[in-house]
């Protein structure tokens, strides 16, 4: 897979997205195919999470780590790939309510050891219920 040169993979980049980012730009020579074909895999192609719910993933995720740039390509690949405006508002206030309760538990110092066990005891409930 890697080895082809710089204007090969920015060729097919150009191809395939209609420029080449200039986030590509400072990619060394040598990294450049390899970093194209994970991209283009894990960002345009099909994989085990349908990408409509990768990219939700990305903008829940990046609404954490405050990238506005992840943020925004997130946002916007989601909406290439179907989201809705209600899909990506629930996945930042998903986004939001997890992470809350990270913090209480974290900052509670909750026992971890009673929490999973509390956690599979409601699992075997609700699996016997349906």
């Amino acid at each position: 897979m890697a080895g082809r040169s710089r204007a090969e993979v920015e060729s097919e980049i150009k191809e395939t997205l209609g420029l080449v980012p200039h986030f590509f730009a400072g990619i060394p020579d040598d990294l450049l195919d390899y970093e194209w074909e994970i991209f283009k895999k894990l960002e345009l192609g099909e994989t085990l999470i349908p990408n409509k719910y990768k990219e939700l993933m990305g903008i829940a995720l990046h609404s954490e780590t405050k990238c506005r740039y992840c943020t925004l390509f997130h946002t916007e690949a989601a909406r290439l790939f179907g989201a809705t405006e209600e899909e990506i508002q629930e996945a930042v206030h998903y986004a939001k309510h997890s992470l809350g309760w990270s913090a209480y538990l974290n900052g509670m110092q909750e026992d971890y050891d009673a929490f999973a066990q509390e956690l599979g005891r409601i699992k075997e409930y609700l699996a016997a219920k349906d």
